[in-house]
């Protein structure tokens, strides 16, 4: 059985959409193919030093919704303004999952200038190669990205991404039913699970492995689990059989924000995983929901743009990542995807409302510092082993935590 890699679907992604049938439960209860991708790749980029004028044209690799032209809401649109400013035109290539963008990205008869990678395709792509760094002193206003977004693509003392967006996963519980939990046991013990059967809800994503970790790093501390999302073989299959005692007391395992939403505002969900939208718009609309940052910390994600190895336009590249990064444009972002941006002065001014700035920890730095931000798992290990532990003893890549995840989580 193949897993259906699933996106880790923004909700603005699918607002046009989904909003309509959210709305229901709570009452109840790109721009055209890449110009250049039939042109055969003349070699690899290197990292800039310098920026000339653009070259007329910028083809992008993205999920759903993470770029906005008007198509989807003609109110909705930071691609035309940016065509208009600068004479680059945008083409998007928009896929459906992260494995479809990292098989494009590694395909070298194809040309594509930048991605907006999320954190389970953004370590892969560096470590294939298939990314440049950035310079960043060629991009106005990196400096007042957040300090710790902007070294989470750091390697070696290059930067591979400019912060783009970033979220948390939380605990979130019904406080009718369910008393303030302070660990993940609450979802993953099975003693406590049991209590809310059928009632529980969990992301449809193999990242989600990295909760079980955090559970386990507590728990079952022989195990010595020091980065979620860098476990060992017998650290993996630890997190796995977590996974499938929960199982059966999971109502769904969501794609769609507006699944879990739906499910929460309909009584059908009482514990699970979420994001600090799933709160926002959850007490909108009146429902009793919390989120919190559990004992052991809780988990987060960033997509952050990145600039193809074998970039054609890079001048272009280079002002969309200025256009991007801006206060002004991340306001936009962020309004729209329902996700925290990366640039805390979207904030400031008349920009975003401070009720959205507090609800999604914009700016927030004793809450960053809480968050364990996702990187790809790799066999490489990012964390140190004790002295007792076996040097030849590899980590776990991306591809054996989707295995693990479809046995862990499918009947």
């Amino acid at each position: 059985m193949r897993l259906k890699a699933t996106a880790r679907v923004m909700p603005g992604r699918v607002k046009a959409a989904a909003a309509v049938a959210a709305a229901a439960a709570l009452a109840a209860a790109g721009l055209g193919a890449c110009s250049g991708e039939d042109e055969k790749p003349v070699g690899v980029a290197k990292v800039a030093s310098t920026l000339g004028p653009g070259e007329g044209a910028l083809n992008l690799v993205t999920l759903p919704g993470s770029v906005e032209s008007g198509s989807t809401d003609p109110r909705v649109d930071w691609v035309t303004p940016f065509q208009e400013r600068t004479n680059c035109k945008v083409g998007l290539k928009t896929v459906q999952t992260p494995e479809e963008m990292a098989d494009l990205m590694r395909d070298k008869d194809r040309r594509y200038d930048g991605v907006a990678a999320p954190p389970e395709v953004a370590g892969r792509l560096v470590e294939d190669n298939q990314v440049v760094p950035i310079n960043p002193d060629l991009v106005d206003g990196y400096k007042k990205l957040e300090p710790k977004l902007r070294k989470l693509l750091e390697r070696d003392g290059k930067h591979y991404g400019i912060p783009y967006v970033w979220g948390s996963n939380l605990l979130l519980y019904d406080t009718r039913t369910v008393p303030q939990p302070s660990s993940w046991a609450a979802l993953f013990d099975p003693g406590q699970a049991r209590r809310f059967s059928g009632k529980l809800v969990m992301r449809d994503s193999p990242l989600a492995i990295a909760e079980a970790a955090l559970y386990l790093k507590g728990k079952e501390r022989k195990l010595k689990i020091r980065d979620p999302f860098s476990l060992t073989r017998r650290q993996l299959a630890a997190a796995g059989r977590v996974l499938a005692e929960q199982r059966p007391y999971v109502q769904q395992y969501w794609e769609l924000p507006a699944d879990a939403v739906s499910a929460f505002a309909g009584g059908r969900a009482v514990l699970g995983q979420g994001w600090p939208y799933h709160v926002d718009v959850l007490n909108r609309a009146s429902r009793p929901v919390q989120g919190v940052v559990p004992s052991e910390g809780a988990t987060g994600w960033m997509d952050a743009w990145m600039i193809g190895a074998r970039v054609q336009h890079p001048n272009c590249m280079y002002q969309w990542l200025q256009w991007t990064a801006s206060p002004d444009v991340q306001q936009q972002v962020a309004e729209w995807t329902g996700v925290a941006p990366a640039n805390p002065q979207a904030c400031s001014g008349d920009r975003l409302k401070s009720g959205f700035c507090a609800a999604y920890h914009v700016g927030d730095r004793d809450y960053l510092d809480k968050i364990i931000f996702a990187h790809a798992p790799s066999k490489a290990c990012r964390a140190g082993k004790d002295e007792d532990e076996k040097d030849d003893e590899d980590c776990t890549d991306y591809a054996e935590w989707t295995r693990t995840w479809i046995r862990s989580t499918r009947a």
